[in-house]
């Protein structure tokens, strides 16, 4: 089992950048498939990036936010992070943070992930 802390959200204006980390708990941190998704007000959780197990020589993205995100992890620190950069107003949600045991592909669906309590993000036009 694993637990997930997320950490900087904040306020920022369009087009500016934003930094988001997520450490997790237990010695078997790179073990798990780690992910980012946001649910905007009224909308439902969906998918914004995720990075394979292990080295995470593999990551992925949603089309919304490929070539302005970026997702990395360190495993001496048991963290994953997402660096967000030329923000738009429609990226302003709640960012969580997701963990999987058995891979990216489960961990995409959102079934049955690890997840952190959240970290708001708003962008302002």
């Amino acid at each position: 089992q694993v637990q997930l802390v997320e950490s900087g959200g904040g306020l920022v204006q369009a087009g500016n950048s934003l930094s988001l980390s997520c450490a997790a708990s237990g010695r078997t941190f790179s073990s798990y498939a780690m992910g980012w998704f946001r649910q905007a007000p009224g909308k439902e959780r969906e998918f914004v990036a995720a990075i394979s197990r292990w080295s995470g020589f593999t990551t992925y993205y949603a089309d919304p936010v490929k070539g302005r995100f970026t997702i990395s992890r360190d495993n001496a620190k048991n963290t994953v992070y997402l660096q967000m950069n030329s923000l738009k107003p429609e990226d302003t949600a709640v960012y969580y943070c997701a963990a999987q045991p058995t891979g990216v592909k489960d961990l995409r669906l959102g079934v049955n992930n690890y997840w952190g309590q959240g970290t708001q993000v708003t962008v302002s036009s």
